[in-house]
Formats: C-alpha cells, sequence, structure tokens
C-alpha cells in the first residue's frame, strides 16, 4: 500500500523539508500562538491539520483537480480565503493579549484557533492543487490502489506538518503567555499578531496558480 522503504524516506524529507518551509499554515499557528497562548498555538496546528486532511480526501477523489481546471472555481475559493485572514487580523486588533480579553474569549482560545485553521487551510485552494502536484509523484500502481495510496501519503505528510506548526504554535504561544504580564509588550505583539494575518491575506490575494 506504501511505497518502498527508499523512496518513503525521500518522500518523508521532502515533506520536511517543504513544512519547514515558512507559509499561510506555519504563520497561522505563529499568529495564533502569539494572540492567545501555547494551547491555541497548538491547537491551531490540529486545525491546519484537519484541513490538511479534508484536501487531502478531495484531492484522492478528484476535486483538487476540477479546481485546477476552472479558474473561476479557484478564485472564489481564494478569495474567500482572503476575506477570512483579513476577519482574522481585524479580530486581532480587536482582541488584545491583556487580562480585560473577554474571559470566554480566553476559554474557548483552543477551540477557535482550531476552528479558525480548518477555514483557512479548506479555502487556500493552493493546498489542494500542491497536493494532487506532490504526492502522485510517490504514488506506484504496482502497490495496490493508488487512491488508498494516496490518502496514506497525505497522512504522513500531515503528520510531520503537524509536528512542525505545533511546534511553532506551541513556542509562539510561550511569548503570548509571558506578554499578558507586560501591557505595552502586549500592544506591540497584538499588531504584530494582527499583521501577520493581513500578510497572510495580503500573500494569498497576490499570489496565482
Amino acid at each position: 500500500m506504501l511505497p518502498d522503504t527508499a523512496q518513503l524516506l525521500i518522500f518523508i524529507t521532502a515533506g520536511l523539508a517543504l513544512n519547514i518551509t515558512p507559509g499561510v499554515d506555519m504563520m497561522y499557528c505563529l499568529g495564533q500562538g502569539l494572540r492567545s497562548g501555547p494551547k491555541a498555538g497548538i491547537a491551531a496546528s490540529f486545525g491546519i491539520a484537519t484541513g490538511g486532511l479534508i484536501h487531502t480526501l478531495l484531492a484522492a477523489f478528484g476535486l483538487a483537480a476540477l479546481l485546477a481546471a476552472y479558474p473561476l472555481a479557484f478564485e472564489f475559493v481564494r478569495w474567500v480565503g482572503v476575506a477570512y485572514l483579513v476577519y482574522l487580523a481585524i479580530q486581532s486588533f480587536r482582541l488584545p493579549f491583556s487580562a480585560r480579553a473577554d474571559e470566554a474569549h480566553r476559554q474557548n482560545g483552543a477551540y477557535l484557533a482550531w476552528r479558525d485553521g480548518v477555514v483557512v487551510n479548506l479555502f487556500n485552494p493552493k493546498v489542494a492543487i500542491f497536493i494532487l502536484a506532490f504526492i502522485p509523484q510517490f504514488i506506484d500502481a504496482s502497490k495496490g490502489s493508488e487512491i488508498w495510496q494516496f490518502i496514506a501519503l497525505g497522512i504522513i505528510f500531515n503528520f510531520t506538518g503537524t509536528l512542525v506548526n505545533a511546534l511553532v504554535g506551541g513556542f509562539s504561544g510561550s511569548i503570548g503567555a509571558v506578554l499578558k504580564a507586560n501591557r505595552k509588550l502586549a500592544n506591540v505583539f497584538q499588531w504584530v499578531s494582527g499583521t501577520i494575518f493581513f500578510g497572510l491575506a495580503l500573500k494569498l490575494a497576490i499570489e496565482r496558480k
């Protein structure tokens, strides 16, 4: 069901190299960690992972190919993603790190970070196109069902990406937790967090296939 050991090691190594390259997912986890603490930063990585798993399943069954074939569909999904990232940026500016932040927001920070991570990842069509382009290179028709190979490799790629994003989100979250005790620094990093989300929206808006 999986490629031979040598090919699998090449796949994992290539996947890790891609995952440690800063992109929308990693920067999202960084921004959520700064904004709401370590739990939210790690939860954000699981939200990205959930979205990535859905992308893998959709790509395996052909939806990613439709996005690649129909530019209008691709553009629609992309601009929904841009709008949502702008919304997250505005929310970051409105919800400070300080202890005055809404209690419900603090309690639900991890869930909200996970939920937003799913949405951000799902509405980035470049993820679906990338998965469709990258994973098939490592599928061996002689090993059995190509769909199940695609899904298995997608899960492995998603797992390594989650490890990287969780480390980034957890580390930045520790910084965010410290900032709650220092209002001046907290205000600076509040703007940093919001700027990250605006930057991600701009990146997604100007990038093409």
